[in-house]
């Protein structure tokens, strides 16, 4: 019988209105656990107002964040095994503060950072775990994380947004020469996604990690609200000496933007106040990320129009949100 007291993975679920997908999300993972996995899941709910809350109540047993020891179930609540630890936030906290609440509770040695807009298909949480723990030099590793529409999620599999990495992206030169390691470097698309293979950068929509690596850079930096933490994060953990591996031999499905809004992949209507707030959170990552890392290494005039430019993509992607 698995031991709640030492689990072996903890999963951990932001979750930020919505609603649907979080209980689609937690049915996928329980629908695919077995006898023999010892899993601690988190939900850390950060402040939603769509009932979220509620409907984890109501359809899981809860074990209360204060005191574990004390479980609160709904009248209405299945009689299972399917338990799950609620933290409620009281405001929104962003993606970064919101997961280090969770990082806090997690008791295993191997965590699970899982977005709500996921789906886990058959046993990609079992074998992306064993991959991991056979290969002590990897810090982190993602599974394939696949679009509705069968295609790969990219910021699943992409190297770091250098000045130059970014340029090529933006400018289109890496989707004219997508076998190029030169033009390509962003998207990473010179390499053969079919096989496993380290990687720059991953996405926190499924990310699993030593706990002790997490602890090494402190987990999430929360100098980011919402967006570009994953890309920190992974940056954090190659300075400290970890690989961070994509193993593509099992797959989640990624309902991409359904926060946000800004993806064709939603699963949610997203109103466009919402879709703006996005907007400014990617450019303002996009900025923090390079004056973090990059800004120091260029000559005044090259560095303050790459800032230039930043706050042009950010026009440009608010004013094509308006026309839309």
């Amino acid at each position: 019988m698995a031991d709640s007291n030492n689990p072996n993975l903890s999963i951990i679920i932001l979750n930020y209105n919505v609603r649907d997908l979080l209980i689609n999300c937690l049915d996928s993972i329980f629908k695919n656990k077995t006898s023999k996995d010892n899993w601690q899941v988190i939900v850390v709910d950060n402040a939603s107002t769509d009932g979220s809350v509620e409907a984890v109540k109501e359809k899981y047993k809860i074990s209360s964040s204060a005191n574990r020891s004390k479980i609160a179930t709904s009248p209405s609540a299945p009689r299972n095994d399917n338990m799950v630890e609620l933290v409620e936030n009281k405001e929104n906290l962003g993606f970064a503060a919101g997961n280090n609440v969770g990082a806090k509770k997690a008791k295993a040695p191997v965590v699970l950072f899982l977005n709500p807009d996921t789906v886990v298909v058959d046993d990609a949480i079992q074998k992306t775990y064993k991959y991991l723990m056979g290969n002590p030099d990897i810090g982190a590793v993602t599974s394939k994380v696949e679009l509705p529409n069968g295609k790969l999620d990219y910021s699943s599999h992409r190297g770091f947004p250098t000045p130059w990495n970014s340029f090529c992206y933006f400018s289109g030169l890496a989707k004219l020469f997508p076998h190029s390691p030169l033009f390509s470097g962003y998207t990473a698309s010179y390499l053969d996604t079919a096989t496993t293979h380290e990687i720059d950068c991953l996405t926190g929509a499924f990310l699993m990690l030593r706990k002790i690596a997490g602890e090494q850079i402190g987990w999430w930096d929360t100098d980011y609200f919402f967006n570009g933490e994953d890309i920190e994060f992974c940056y954090s953990l190659k300075e400290k000496g970890w690989k961070i591996y994509f193993y593509p031999e099992v797959k989640i499905i990624h309902y991409k933007g359904s926060s946000s809004g800004l993806w064709k992949t939603a699963a949610t209507e997203v109103e466009r106040e919402k879709k703006m707030e996005a907007v400014t959170h990617g450019v303002f990552a996009m900025r923090i990320f390079y004056k973090k890392h990059f800004y120091k290494k260029y000559p005044p005039i090259f560095r303050d129009l790459i800032l230039v430019g930043i706050k042009m993509l950010e026009h440009y992607r608010k004013a094509k949100l308006w026309i839309s």
